[in-house]
């Protein structure tokens, strides 16, 4: 006999139950059914509360959970609900990936051939009065003789350039709307914090929606650039530093939050043996200014002295010594800029080839980025600049009224004159030292 008797369900009748039943046969009662045993109540109280346990531990960490559903054979089967934070990525880039745009740049040397055209990638950041403006970098658009742009739904539209800023690397193209309906919400680069979740969105080598993720390895980053790219820096650019992967075509693309808004425009990367996740991205509220000024004046308003400019101790250009005795700089004087050109305010003031500028100010200026950066961070358009600078080894100081900045066409005017003004003088000189020279005969 068992330990619980016939309280078990059992197929087979047992010969006692038999006897009982015939006993029984006159009787006309109802039987009662027995109750739940110790063991099935306690079995059936440990699978509840194991499944209490689970949803409150599920609801309290936010970790999945687990639901039933149906197979395709009519059993059940159980599957984990998306994670939270894979789901915040998922939403974010369905939300950035139609505000951004390839950029494919058809300069002379490409031929039209798209194969040979230069990628990039831009954002969509407004749209007015039938037209969608893009954001990009200065130098995605370098050389372009024909801007195509391709939407994250395959359509092409032709570009226009609004306007380009090579110091800040900033860009505005302007296409039609017809089409486009997405425009990136704009963030706050201000409020980041190292170890952020971002994302990067491009076109990295022409494959276009392309989105890489990373952190945020650094929020102000400061990396110093070589404008022209000859190996000299002429600029300090403030970035964002991250480690999402940042490829060729990335450059003007799309760096958002997990909340799918704007935070940076992905500008470069470091390239070289041995470093990987050095990919950089100019802040949002950088960006916006250059834009601002892009849209409304074409160009990005700086204050302008108009000197053309050669550090002193340039490792790349070194002088020589006879160069240093025509200067006839001072002996301790080891740090300047020496001027080339002089246009503007600066040939206005009467500077001229190979004067040294050692001061703005009063402030000791070593290099021309030392004097780019005291210009457009100290300095408005009308101000007054003190340039101190030595000349046939004197210390001289001239005060100069900073303008705007003319057009490029307009220094070019400037530079054809003073060519044709230097020939001129100098055939003059020719022809009067020709005369007295066949006077003398």
């Amino acid at each position: 006999m068992g330990l619980f008797d016939d309280d078990f369900y059992s197929t087979k009748v047992s010969r006692r139950h038999e006897r009982r039943t015939e006993s029984n046969r006159g009787w006309n009662r109802k039987k009662n059914r027995p109750g739940w045993s110790t063991l099935q109540v306690s079995i059936v109280s440990s699978v509840l509360s194991a499944i209490v346990a689970v949803l409150l531990f599920s609801f309290i960490t936010g970790l999945p959970s687990t639901k039933a559903r149906l197979g395709s054979d009519g059993g059940s089967y159980l599957v984990g609900d998306t994670d939270p934070f894979s789901r915040r990525i998922s939403t974010a880039a369905a939300k950035v990936g139609p505000s951004v745009v390839s950029i494919l740049n058809h300069h002379k040397l490409s031929g039209g051939d798209p194969e040979q055209a230069a990628l990039g990638s831009g954002v969509i950041f407004k749209k007015e009065k039938g037209k969608a403006f893009i954001i990009t970098n200065a130098h995605v658009i370098q050389g372009a003789s024909d801007l195509e742009i391709l939407t994250s739904s395959g359509e092409s539209k032709r570009a226009k350039v609004v306007g380009q800023d090579i110091i800040s690397d900033i860009a505005v193209l302007e296409v039609d709307d017809k089409g486009i309906t997405s425009v990136i919400s704009l963030g706050n680069s201000g409020s980041l914090r190292p170890g952020e979740a971002v994302l990067a969105v491009g076109n990295p080598l022409g494959l276009g929606g392309s989105l890489t993720f990373g952190i945020v390895s650094y929020t102000s980053r400061v990396i110093p650039v070589s404008i022209n790219q000859d190996g000299h820096y002429d600029w300090e650019q403030e970035v964002i530093q991250i480690d999402a992967a940042i490829n060729d075509g990335n450059s003007g693309g799309a760096l958002v939050n997990l909340n799918g808004e704007l935070i940076g425009i992905n500008t470069m990367k470091i390239a070289d043996t041995g470093v990987e996740g050095l990919g950089f991205a100019i802040p949002v509220s950088e960006v916006m200014k250059s834009v601002n000024d892009l849209m409304e004046h074409g160009k990005v308003a700086r204050p302008y002295l108009g000197v053309y400019t050669l550090d002193l101790n340039n490792p790349f250009s070194e002088l020589s010594e006879e160069d240093h005795r025509e200067l006839m700089l001072p002996a301790d004087v080891k740090d300047g800029v020496i001027v080339l050109e002089a246009h503007g305010p600066a040939k206005s003031v009467g500077l001229k080839l190979n004067d040294v500028i050692v001061k703005l100010d009063k402030q000791p200026i070593q290099s021309t980025l030392d004097l780019r950066k005291y210009l457009y961070g100290h300095k408005k358009i009308g101000d007054e600049l003190e340039v101190s600078f030595y000349r046939d080894g004197h210390l001289q100081r001239v005060k100069a009224k900073l303008s705007d900045k003319p057009a490029e066409s307009e220094l070019e005017n400037e530079l054809d004159s003073d060519l044709n003004n230097d020939l001129h003088n100098d055939f003059h000189e020719w022809d009067r030292d020709y005369e007295e020279s066949d006077i003398h005969r």
